[in-house]
Parts: C-alpha cells; sequence; structure tokens
C-alpha cells in the first residue's frame, strides 16, 4: 500500500486547540466481514487487531471519572469485538448514550442474528453505512451483494422501531464514489428518503454526508492512479475557515484499540498520536484525571477533508457552511 503521511505533512493546515471534551470515540478492532473502497481504516477479514478486555475496563473507567456524555463505537466492524456487548453494556450503566457505527450487512452474519434486537433493547444509536440508494453504486464501493443484505438489515431495524421511535436513532451515512466532494447533504437526504422509502419502505432518522479521506486504502488508490494531488488541490480550494470551530477534533478523542489516544481516527490510522505535555504517545490510562481543553491538535493536510465545501464529520455535514 502506497503511503500518503509524507505527501501530507508536507501540506499546512490552521492550527487548532480543543475545546470541551464530549465525545469518546473508541476503535474496537479492525476486522470486518467487509472489504470497501473507500476505508480509511484498511479494515478487512484479515485484521487481526482487538480491545482486550481490559482496554475495555479501561474506557468504561474514563467515561466514568470524566463524565463523558457519548461514546462512539466503531471498527472495523466493532460488533466483531468479543468484548463488544459487555463496552455497551458497561456504557450505558454510566449513563453516556452509545453510537454503534455498523455496517449492516454484520446483522446477517454468524453468531450475529441477535444482534439487531441487542442494540435495540440497549437504546443504542445505530450509525449505518449506506453509500447510495442505487445497488450499482453501493456493490461497486463495498462488494456484490452488500447492497440486498443491507436494505435486509435496514428492514430489520426498521421492524424494531429505529427510525420510528424517538428512543431509537438510525442515520445512513454517505460517502462519494471517488475523489470528489459529496452533494449537499439536505438534497441527498431527501432522495434517499424517497428512494428507499418508496422502494422498500425504509424510514430512517437523518443521512450524514462525508468526505473520502486520502488516507489508507483510498490514498493508496488516489496514488496510483495519479489523482492524489488534484483531490487533495480540490479540498484545499474548497476549505472554508468558518468549518474549523466545527470540526470533530476540537470536542473528541479517538482511542485505538490498545488504548492510545489521537485527535481523530484519522489521525489514529495515519499514526500521528495526540501529544499532551510533552508526551508524545499517550495513553488513555494517562489522561483518566486530566482535563484537555486547550490542547494543540496534531494536523496536516487530510484536515482540508473535514473543512471542504460543507464540512465533514462524524456527524455529517458541518452546520456552520450549511447556513
Amino acid at each position: 500500500m502506497r503511503e500518503t503521511l509524507p505527501l501530507l505533512e508536507r501540506i499546512p493546515f490552521p492550527a487548532v486547540r480543543r475545546s470541551k471534551l464530549e465525545t469518546l470515540q473508541v476503535n474496537v478492532g479492525y476486522r470486518c466481514n467487509q472489504t470497501c473502497f473507500h476505508c480509511h481504516v484498511n479494515a478487512g477479514p484479515h485484521r487481526t487487531e482487538e480491545m482486550t478486555n481490559s482496554i475495555v475496563d479501561l474506557v468504561l473507567e474514563f467515561l466514568r471519572r470524566q463524565n463523558i456524555p457519548i461514546l462512539d463505537i466503531t471498527g472495523g466492524a466493532p460488533e466483531l469485538n468479543p468484548h463488544f456487548r459487555r463496552l455497551v453494556r458497561g456504557a450505558r450503566k454510566t449513563g453516556a448514550k452509545v453510537m454503534d457505527r455498523c455496517n449492516l450487512t454484520i446483522l446477517e452474519q454468524p453468531g450475529q442474528e441477535d444482534l439487531a434486537q441487542f442494540l435495540a433493547s440497549e437504546g443504542i444509536e445505530v450509525v449505518a453505512s449506506m453509500p447510495c440508494y442505487l445497488q450499482e453504486n453501493v456493490e461497486q464501493q463495498r462488494g456484490k451483494g452488500v447492497f440486498d443484505s443491507s436494505i435486509r438489515g435496514l428492514k430489520k431495524l426498521n421492524a424494531l422501531g429505529y427510525g420510528r421511535d424517538p428512543k431509537l436513532t438510525l442515520n445512513l451515512v454517505y460517502n462519494p464514489q471517488g475523489p470528489s466532494l459529496p452533494p449537499q447533504q439536505a438534497s441527498l437526504e431527501a432522495d434517499y428518503r424517497r428512494v428507499l422509502g418508496d422502494q422498500y419502505g425504509i424510514v430512517f432518522d437523518k443521512l450524514y454526508v462525508l468526505a473520502n479521506m486520502p488516507i489508507q486504502r483510498f490514498g493508496s488508490t488516489l496514488i496510483s492512479t495519479g489523482e492524489f494531488e488534484s483531490y487533495l488541490d480540490l479540498l484545499q480550494t474548497a476549505h472554508l475557515d468558518s468549518n474549523l470551530d466545527g470540526i470533530m477534533c476540537r470536542s473528541m478523542i479517538s482511542v485505538d484499540w490498545r488504548g492510545y489516544v489521537y485527535d481523530c481516527d484519522f489521525n489514529q490510522m495515519l499514526d500521528l498520536p495526540m501529544t499532551y505535555r510533552e508526551q508524545h504517545r499517550v495513553h488513555l490510562a494517562d489522561l483518566l484525571d486530566e482535563t484537555i481543553e486547550d490542547n494543540p491538535i496534531h494536523v496536516a493536510g487530510h484536515c482540508y477533508g473535514c473543512t471542504a465545501g460543507q464540512g465533514s464529520s462524524c456527524g455529517g455535514a458541518l452546520k456552520k457552511a450549511t447556513k
């Protein structure tokens, strides 16, 4: 895989500092039942990295001590981690809202037949990857058979109340097919509602549009096709300073499967660790009783993926850019 970090570190980005910590995003492992073209984690069935029971305990202790309101669980397919359900139950007991970044097809994997019911019983917000409402586009990005499996997964979640019951939130995630900015979130969401509703009877709460990051599998492909520089030019040209206040790294930290801390999930994949009090490899255990507000954030050229156009974050487009 072609390395993008040396190219990205040459590109300056405005200095950014942290605000109040509101979200703990935890990557519990890189193993996944899919191998998606746009995946910034380079996840797949061959990956073996996996969060252990002791690190799960540390995550739960951090939630309690810091009184973090949101736990965002990601992967890979996070549900494949054997400690996933214990982490979910423990986080809910602290009073935290829990989000599961679900690829939908995992709901049909052997051993996961009761997963949808578990998520509903715990009141977990499902953030489901659904990169298009058209079968051809989904399967081009995620593989043959994924679209039909995703539709069945959405129907299963709807049947349990997701997208209908205000307590069971179902949000979908869109990624562009290639090196382009995502379309306007509001108009694309209307298209999703129309097509998925009319053709399949599917309902959901919100659509999040995310820009593809020029790192890992997608970044390597851009280098191989000679499109890396033009995509970075596109992101930089479309940069808006007004998006800087809303970028996710200001109110979130990302923790990897070993417990090491990063300013965001993208930095985790580039191995750009968070720096704190001159420590250049910070572990979550080092922050149990610390306040990291106003700490500088590690930035590089890929950060323009979050500030270009309408902006991009784990919660979709940034509000300030859409006003």
